[in-house]
């Protein structure tokens, strides 16, 4: 069959019109799904949300968060956030992780209400963030508390004996490098830790002591690492209240915030284009693109983070292994 120039120049015509509405309809729902995410992100991308009420999310090990401390300069910020919900679930982390959000959320609370919801667990480092709001709040069986700061570290000196490894080693003076976890730990060696330990002990003291109803001995009474439940923490004067997020709704309510605001998660922002998209609909696109679905958050979950902690930590029940450095 014989087909004539014109149908031929006909059907490319229609070919690129279907091409051309193709690439159009994807630009617009690319831009739909922006628009959504803008909508429902409000001023966590800039846009202008109606007012409500900030929820933060802080779970898992603690370490130095720099996406989490911008966003909470971006919420201290936010003309539209009238008021915080910190809802935490942490064994805590290191030391300067938790001093760091401590600092950021007192910077957020000298200009608006915040308060701390605790859910499964609020220990060590995460108690020590819960501090810096103005009101928590605790589950009946919740678990609070384990105020104390430790370094660990192993000594494989026997292992090496067995396999028959020997360290060699030049140093400046006794105390480099120390404590070392390829030989036993020396006299002078352990009481440097122990006071570089028992100055940041103090230093959480303090802490617990400036924002809690308690005195410097009540506090190190209850600071020997001890854990409690909600019902007992709040008999001790560590937590303010029993009950969930409707609690500490309640509580910004009398301060002035209006319990029937909106709550707002405010999550963390996405590198790259997927920020706009949510975790599930990102993973859609990926497999569209053929790319692998990677998600950071799995590690996360399963605690890998805690393998590259560094330096002192304030954690409950850490994992065995190197921790500091």
């Amino acid at each position: 069959m014989t087909i004539r120039a014109d149908e031929v120049i006909d059907r490319r015509r229609l070919r690129r019109r279907l091409s051309f509405w193709r690439a159009a309809t994807l630009v617009l729902a690319l831009l739909a799904i922006f628009g959504a995410s803008v909508w429902l992100a409000g001023d966590e991308f800039g846009g202008t949300a109606a007012n409500h009420i900030a929820k933060v999310k802080i779970e898992g090990t603690i370490t130095e968060d720099d996406e989490l401390i911008a966003r909470l300069e971006r919420i201290r910020k936010s003309s539209a956030v009238k008021g915080v919900v910190l809802s935490i679930d942490s064994p805590g982390g290191t030391t300067a992780g938790g001093e760091a959000i401590f600092d950021e959320v007192r910077r957020v609370a000298a200009e608006k209400p915040v308060v701390a919801q605790v859910g499964t667990l609020a220990a060590s480092a995460g108690y020590m963030i819960a501090t810096a709001t103005d009101h928590i709040v605790a589950r009946q069986s919740s678990i609070v508390g384990s105020i104390g700061v430790l370094l660990q570290y192993p000594d494989l000196s026997g292992l090496m004996d067995k396999l028959g490894i020997k360290l060699e080693e030049v140093k400046s003076s006794p105390l480099k490098a120390e404590p070392s976890p390829f030989k036993p730990t020396s006299d002078e060696a352990r009481a440097m830790v122990r006071n570089m330990i028992m100055d940041s002990y103090d230093w959480f003291i303090g802490l617990v002591v400036e924002r809690r109803p308690l005195t410097r001995a009540e506090v190190t009474k209850l600071a020997d690492g001890s854990i409690f439940t909600g019902r007992q923490a709040l008999g001790n004067k560590l937590v303010d209240a029993l009950g969930g997020e409707r609690e500490a709704i309640d509580w910004l309510a009398s301060k002035g915030v209006d319990p029937d605001l909106r709550v707002i998660e405010w999550k963390p922002q996405r590198s790259g284009s997927s920020w706009l998209l949510s975790n599930s609909l990102a993973k859609a696109v990926a497999r569209w693109l053929g790319l692998p679905e990677y998600d950071a958050g799995l590690i996360r979950e399963l605690g890998g983070e805690r393998i590259f902690l560094d330096g002192l930590l304030s954690l409950w029940h850490p994992d065995n292994g190197l921790w500091g450095n």
